[in-house]
C-alpha cells in the first residue's frame, strides 16, 4: 500500500475528528459539561472501557502521551531520545500516564486534541521519507503517522464501546488493515513462536463492494472477511468468534488466533460474546 504524506496526514486528522465526535456529541451532556466547566463532575471520563483497568481518561491520556512523543521524534530528536531513555530506564511511563489521566476532563481533552493538531502540522511539512526514531526500529514519517492512525482508531474504539457508540467502516481502515497484515511476523515473535514462512493471501471486503487484498492469491494460507472485522481482530478489539473473518490453512489459522498490530507483549484481547 502506497500513500502520500498528504493522504496519511489527512486520514490521521480524520481519525482524530472521529474520536472528537465520540467524546463530545450533544447527546452526551455528561461529557460536554466538564469540557465547558472544570467544576462540573467528571464521572463520565472515569467510565471503564473494555481494556482492563483503563477508563476513558486513560485512553485519551495514552494517545496524548504518544502523540506528543511522535511530534518530538520529528521536530526535536534529542528531546525524544532523552525522554525515551527516561521512560525505559526510570519506569516513568506510569507516572506520566497517571499525571495526564488525572487532569480535569477539559485539560486532558485540550492536551490530546491540540497535540494531535500539532503532530499533523509537523508531519505534513516534514520530509515523508526521513527516518525518525521510535521505541523499536526507526521508521519514516509516513509510517509513523500511519501508526498513529491505527492507535487513534483502536483507542477510540475502546471509548466508543464504553459509551455504547457503534463503530463503523471508513476508508481510513485501510491503514489499520495494512499494519495488521504487515505485523504478522511480529505477532508470532511477541508470542515466542516462529512465524510460518509462507505469507497468507488476505482479502478484505468493504461495505460498498470494494476488495482490498495483500499477498499472492495462490498462497495455501488464506484470510478473508470484512475490513472492519479484520481491523477489530488485529487490534484485539473483538474476539475472533465475534467477527466474520475466516482463515484457511494452518499458518493462517495460527496467525489470526494471536494477531496484533500494536507493539509490546501479547494483549489480553476480548472475550467471545463480550459485546451485544
Amino acid at each position: 500500500m502506497a500513500a502520500s504524506i498528504d493522504d496519511v496526514c489527512r486520514d490521521f486528522l480524520g481519525e482524530v475528528a472521529s474520536l472528537d465526535a465520540i467524546l463530545k456529541p450533544a447527546s452526551l451532556d455528561a461529557i460536554l459539561k466538564p469540557l465547558r466547566d472544570e467544576q462540573q463532575p467528571d464521572e463520565k471520563w472515569h467510565t471503564p472501557t473494555p481494556a482492563p483497568g483503563w477508563t476513558i481518561a486513560d485512553q485519551i491520556a495514552h494517545l496524548a502521551m504518544f502523540d506528543a512523543r511522535a511530534l518530538w521524534s520529528i521536530t526535536d530528536p534529542d528531546r525524544f531520545r532523552t525522554d525515551r531513555d527516561s521512560l525505559m530506564t526510570n519506569r516513568n511511563y506510569l507516572k506520566i500516564h497517571e499525571t495526564l489521566a488525572n487532569l480535569s476532563p477539559r485539560q486532558l481533552y485540550e492536551q490530546w486534541h491540540q497535540g494531535a493538531q500539532d503532530l499533523y502540522a509537523a508531519a505534513l511539512h516534514s520530509d515523508p521519507t526521513a527516518r525518525v526514531e521510535w521505541y523499536g526500529p526507526a521508521m519514516s514519517v509516513t509510517s509513523k503517522i500511519t501508526a498513529r492512525i491505527m492507535e487513534t482508531w483502536a483507542h477510540g474504539h475502546d471509548v466508543a464501546d464504553a459509551l455504547g457508540v457503534p463503530v463503523g467502516f471508513t476508508d481510513r481502515l485501510r491503514h489499520v488493515a495494512h499494519i495488521g497484515v504487515r505485523s504478522r511476523r511480529f505477532a508470532f515473535a511477541a508470542n515466542t513462536q516462529d512465524a510460518p514462512e509462507v505469507d497468507p493471501f488476505v482479502e478484505l471486503h468493504t461495505p460498498n463492494g470494494e476488495v482490498w487484498s495483500w499477498g499472492a492469491k495462490d498462497s495455501p494460507d488464506q484470510v478473508r472477511g470484512p475490513v472492519l472485522g479484520f481491523c477489530q481482530l488485529v487490534t484485539q478489539r473483538r474476539h475472533l468468534d465475534d467477527t466474520a473473518v475466516v482463515a484457511v490453512g494452518d499458518g493462517a489459522k495460527a496467525w489470526i488466533r494471536i494477531a496484533q498490530s500494536f507493539a509490546g507483549p501479547p494483549g489480553q484481547g476480548r472475550q467471545p460474546n463480550q459485546f451485544a
